[in-house]
């Protein structure tokens, strides 16, 4: 690609977490940026937050999305060229067609893949689940009410949460929908990403860190160790008790997940 692009110097290697609600995506790049070797990964390019980060940046992702996306990644990778960005499965059509809206990566004709690739060099793909779907969905109707959606000090409850196992089964089928979104991805570009689960994250989180970071290619001092997460479990008394109410509650033959 020619012009003003050409001048900018791309990473060494890009990546992309490719998340789904309360799978540990933020207890995972939270500890992958503080390791200050995998970049920043967070939602760079999710509308709600684009502003912000524009700001920020000194960017203006309204008026050329392109450049913005070019600024985003030589603005926020390490000093050892690794960027990373996380999307969701639930905008990530949206985010692709933005992309090739622009007409700056790639062909008309171009794959999915291969557009990512234009825009992000040397990509590589994070896929973090959940096993536990029941688990996932209660945790996002507790985020939902009490607009609580990252568990970490000095960030508090707005609401107080209620059972409800109707806005459950809607977070249920939610969840397996954004899931099975970045799976029809990844056959229809033939594509097989480093599979991250939340329940190992959580069970061992410092080895899922350095297994990332191995994937990725990325290299550790000697003395490297791995900081404990900032991020807290949601995981409580409170939900098993839901998890038990739900598991007992009659639901539609849709949410036998």
């Amino acid at each position: 690609m020619g012009g003003l692009f050409h001048k900018w110097r791309h990473p060494r290697r890009c990546f992309l977490v490719c998340a789904t609600a309360r799978t540990g995506s933020n207890l995972l790049t939270d500890g992958l940026h503080a390791t200050r070797r995998a970049g920043r990964p967070k939602q760079f390019f999710l509308p709600k937050f684009e502003q912000e980060y524009a700001d920020s940046l000194g960017l203006n992702a309204e008026k050329d999305f392109a450049a913005y996306v070019h600024g985003v990644v030589q603005k926020t990778a390490t000093s050892n060229e690794v960027f990373g960005f996380k999307i969701m499965g639930w905008y990530l059509e949206e985010f692709l067609q933005r992309l090739r809206g622009t007409q700056a990566f790639g062909k008309g004709a171009s794959t999915e893949d291969e557009i990512l690739r234009e825009a992000f060099p040397r990509l590589s793909y994070v896929q973090v689940v959940r096993r536990d779907k029941v688990r996932q969905a209660i945790s996002k109707a507790r985020a939902i009410q009490s607009g609580l959606w990252k568990v970490q000090a000095g960030n508090e409850a707005v609401a107080e949460p209620e059972f409800d196992p109707e806005l459950i089964t809607r977070c249920l089928e939610e969840s397996v929908q954004s899931e099975n979104e970045w799976d029809q991805f990844f056959q229809r570009n033939a594509l097989h990403p480093f599979r991250v689960e939340y329940e190992d994250l959580c069970r061992d989180f410092a080895g899922t860190i350095l297994a990332v970071l191995h994937f990725l290619k990325i290299s550790l001092p000697k003395d490297f160790s791995v900081s404990p997460p900032t991020t807290v479990r949601q995981t409580d008394s409170l939900s098993r008790q839901w998890e038990e109410r739900y598991l007992a509650t009659p639901r539609s033959p849709a949410s036998q997940i």
